[in-house]
């Protein structure tokens, strides 16, 4: 219930709960949001046909069971994880709708779009963030002001739903600054866990060995799995996943 309260309020405030910078009218007294929380489409022409896929899958496919809703290392999936996906999400009837690139305010728009309301899902699984931060366009408190943005949306349109969000995902062969932002993100995220409605998922430990690296063989790139690491999230996440889809709504 508090997850609730705090996320509607969240929806409903606009820019009451975001921080105060300055914007371009200062006569006006006015202050804008973080780009991170203003839905805004992909114009890249690279990514322009995986986007209008995306769009059409929410707005035509059949009932999902899942949905998983993020950015490459989502769509990957159906790349470096196909084989895991049709082994251990095809059955549970997952739809892939993860963009490569996606930033939050990309997800918002993207729903604002299609909502996933007619999907009737009874679970999101949530990735999402590691661009806003990788970018250097938005700061950590951004980045977790947009991945709450897009959970209160999830859970305006689909309330019947369990949204599992996962903890952004470690970067970086060794530490570095980044993970430390992330490490604190995901600490603030792990608050909105009802333990019903919003389940926080923390995946990202099982990719870090004992001395705090990353091996290749999980992250060739140390950002994006292999399929070594897809089953490692596939190990982690279809027990939640069964869990949701035998609760009762």
């Amino acid at each position: 219930m508090r997850t609730l309260i705090f996320l509607t309020l969240l929806l409903l405030s606009g820019r009451h709960l975001l921080p105060q910078a300055p914007s371009g009218s200062p006569a006006t007294g006015q202050v804008a949001p973080p780009s991170s929380v203003v839905p805004v489409a992909r114009t890249d022409e690279g990514i322009l046909a995986r986007q209008t896929e995306c769009l059409r899958r929410a707005k035509e496919s059949a009932p999902a069971p899942v949905v998983f809703v993020g950015d490459s290392i989502t769509q990957a999936w159906e790349s470096a994880g196909a084989a895991v996906w049709k082994e251990r999400m095809e059955p549970l009837g997952a739809l892939d709708l993860g963009v490569s690139g996606d930033r939050t305010q990309h997800v918002l728009w993207r729903l604002a779009q299609a909502p996933l309301t007619r999907l009737e899902p009874r679970a999101i699984v949530l990735l999402i963030g590691t661009n806003n931060l990788g970018s250097g366009l938005s700061t950590a408190q951004e980045t977790l002001l947009g991945v709450t943005r897009v959970i209160a949306t999830l859970r305006e349109q689909c309330p019947k739903s369990r949204i599992l969000v996962l903890d952004i995902f470690p970067r970086g062969e060794h530490f570095n600054a980044m993970r430390g932002d992330l490490a604190q993100i995901n600490q603030a995220l792990s608050r909105l866990d009802d333990a019903e409605h919003v389940r926080f998922l923390r995946i990202g430990d099982r990719f870090v060995e004992a001395d705090g690296s990353i091996r290749r063989e999980i992250m060739p790139d140390f950002l994006h799995l292999s399929e070594a690491g897809y089953r490692i999230w596939a190990d982690a996440l279809v027990p939640e996943l069964e869990s949701a889809l035998k609760a009762k709504r």
